[in-house]
């Protein structure tokens, strides 16, 4: 099942979208703190994001802007200020369409319905790994802080990728050198601690110090901030 993610701070206007989306079997769900949308995002994995432009805290086009730094995912806009200008800036930020308010429900979520085929009919959906404000795009392998992307090494990727995948937990290092073994290259104890340590050097140098913790004797996982 599609899931959409309502961007709308009209009360009204999100709950009439998410009835019919899921009159259509589409999975939906409307912000509920708009200070947080992208960690809204990054938690919910949506295949589609509907956005209005006039929002508390920062207006749409700030948070399509956030949004396509970490993925590609389909973003209609949905606002009154539909005047060309808008439309254009809505377009050259990202987004996918426009629709002006007041729209036909009916015509909403054929144009929903369509642009999820014309993506996902073709190319799978990309998830995005989100920890301490650090998003891994598992479709690129990229890292991304603060709006800059850390570059990383095979190796480092899927290092980073076990250990976001097993958030709060311990991922061992028996674990995490099958997960380096999948490189086709040898790897033993030595390698993964140096694997580990350039890791962390970049994550500290990137400002997330202090981002993979050990567990003596047993692995590695996430730290809490």
């Amino acid at each position: 099942m599609y899931r959409i993610l309502i961007v709308e701070d009209d009360h009204g206007i999100a709950e009439a979208i998410h009835r019919q989306a899921q009159m259509w079997e589409l999975e939906a769900k409307c912000v509920q703190n708009f200070r947080e949308v992208l960690s809204e995002f990054s938690q919910y994995q949506p295949h589609l994001v509907l956005l209005d432009i006039s929002l508390p805290f920062y207006n749409g086009y700030y948070w399509c802007g956030e949004i396509r730094k970490i993925s590609k995912v389909p973003i209609i806009f949905i606002s009154s200020a539909s005047d060309n200008m808008n439309i254009v800036m809505a377009m050259n930020m990202g987004a996918d369409d426009f629709i002006s308010k007041p729209f036909d429900q009916s015509v909403l979520i054929a144009k929903i319905q369509a642009l999820l085929r014309r993506t996902y009919d073709f190319a799978a959906s990309v998830p995005v790994l989100e920890y301490r404000g650090a998003f891994l795009n598992t479709g690129d392998n990229t890292l991304t802080y603060q709006g800059e992307q850390i570059s990383l090494t095979k190796n480092e990727y899927r290092i980073l990728l076990a250990l976001m995948e097993n958030k709060g937990n311990v991922v061992s290092r028996e674990k995490l050198m099958e997960r380096l073994w999948e490189t086709d290259s040898f790897v033993d104890e030595n390698t993964l601690t140096v694997n580990i340590n350039r890791l962390r050097k970049k994550l500290d140098a990137a400002g997330l110090k202090g981002f993979i913790a050990t567990k003596f004797g047993v692995g590695y996982l996430l730290a809490q901030s």
